[in-house]
């Protein structure tokens, strides 16, 4: 960094010698003026009145004009023997809370660096005090033709100094205040604070220039002969006829955006509002979620069914069985019986499934061929 002033920080009778240097630099893209028929650069030249003539730089000095007209030139050596302390000097005249600073009064900002090595244990001096206190030094200084007002507080390891503007440089708010009669309801801004919870914070160093990319990105197009980039479409404006609507609308926005990203809805609690406004938190086609895991009306139907035709096949083949010859009655009690309590059992441990149904229906059937081969048989035996 270059230093554009050099000078002291007076600290009561403790003087640090001190190099002035830009904090900040702008990343703005300037334009230059042309002449549209050809394309011509459009110049501004230094000419001198008197002898209508173009001037160097280095023949350019400074002058106050009187109301008259009158030039009174004024030197640097003249502003440099001004009778004042801050002429040279960053002088301390108070250390405040950093909160007493009104944001408004912010101007430029400037690093502070110790200049030489004697300079370096009072700045560090002044750093470590700044720091430990919590305060911020308030110092006049004078730079480029006028005195001005500055804050000096620690960033990192570094003083910085942020140039104030004069109490009476700010404008009064009486004529840019909203007109009195306004009344907010406790809805719209339980609402306002759901909207600022789900947006939640965001890390300033992850923003950046969007105007100046697309910028950048216009000049490349038009260098390499492309076509500039489209616009892209204009959401949906208009006036806002519906305050609490356009509330709820934006929390639920930020709560999509925000699950989009990953980051979570956060701990926004949103009011509903009474019935036929738009915006609702719940679609009107969503339907409720079923609650703990209980099954449907219509597979308990299903599942009952199944036990009771087993029952039924189960008493039919005892029934049939019943009716054969003396001969047969054992054979046939003791499959009939082995056959209702192998289907009887499957179907309580099936405890409805479909499967173990089906289990016992076919050893039902089992039982039935075996029956009726036995039978048969017996029936041979007795005719013989």
């Amino acid at each position: 960094m270059r230093s554009i002033w050099n000078g002291a920080i007076s600290f009561g009778l403790v003087s640090i010698p001190i190099k002035l240097m830009n904090a900040t630099e702008s990343h703005s893209i300037s334009f230059r003026q042309i002449h549209l028929d050809d394309g011509g650069r459009i110049r501004y030249r230094k000419v001198c009145e008197l002898e209508d003539t173009e001037v160097e730089s280095s023949e350019i000095g400074k002058a106050y004009e009187e109301a008259d007209g009158t030039l009174i030139p004024i030197t640097d050596e003249d502003l440099a023997a001004l009778p004042l302390p801050t002429a040279r000097t960053i002088e301390i005249v108070a250390f405040v809370p950093a909160d007493r600073i009104d944001p408004l009064q912010m101007d430029t900002a400037y690093y502070l660096s110790a200049n030489g090595v004697p300079a370096t244990k009072p700045y560090v001096l002044l750093r470590e005090a700044l720091k430990r206190s919590k305060k911020v030094a308030v110092a006049k200084f004078a730079l480029r033709g006028r005195e001005r007002l500055g804050m000096l507080r620690v960033v990192d390891d570094v003083i910085a100094m942020h140039g104030l503007l004069w109490p009476d440089e700010i404008r009064a708010t009486d004529d840019v205040a909203p007109d009195d009669g306004v009344t907010v309801r406790d809805k719209e801004l339980d609402l306002a604070d759901a909207l600022m919870d789900t947006l939640g914070g965001v890390d300033l160093d992850t923003l950046h220039d969007d105007y100046r990319e697309a910028v950048e990105e216009l000049i490349t197009a038009k260098a390499e002969g492309h076509e500039a980039p489209a616009a892209p479409a204009e959401k949906d404006g208009g006036k806002v006829l519906d305050l609490m609507a356009a509330l709820e609308k934006s929390v639920s926005a930020a709560k999509q955006s925000r699950g989009a990203d990953g980051e979570g809805d956060g701990d926004a609690e949103v009011h509903p509002l009474p019935a036929g406004r738009s915006g609702s938190r719940r679609s009107a086609g969503t339907a409720p979620k079923e609650v703990g895991g209980k099954k449907s009306t219509s597979t308990a139907k299903k599942t009952t069914a199944k036990k009771t035709a087993a029952k039924t096949t189960a008493k039919t083949a005892a029934k049939t069985a019943t009716k054969k010859t003396p001969a047969r009655k054992s054979t046939t009690k003791s499959t009939t019986k082995t056959a209702a309590k192998t289907s009887t059992g499957s179907s309580a441990k099936s405890s409805g499934s479909s499967t173990g149904s089906r289990t016992a229906a076919k050893k039902t059937a089992a039982a039935k061929k075996t029956s009726a081969k036995k039978t048969t048989a017996a029936r041979k035996k007795a005719s013989a």
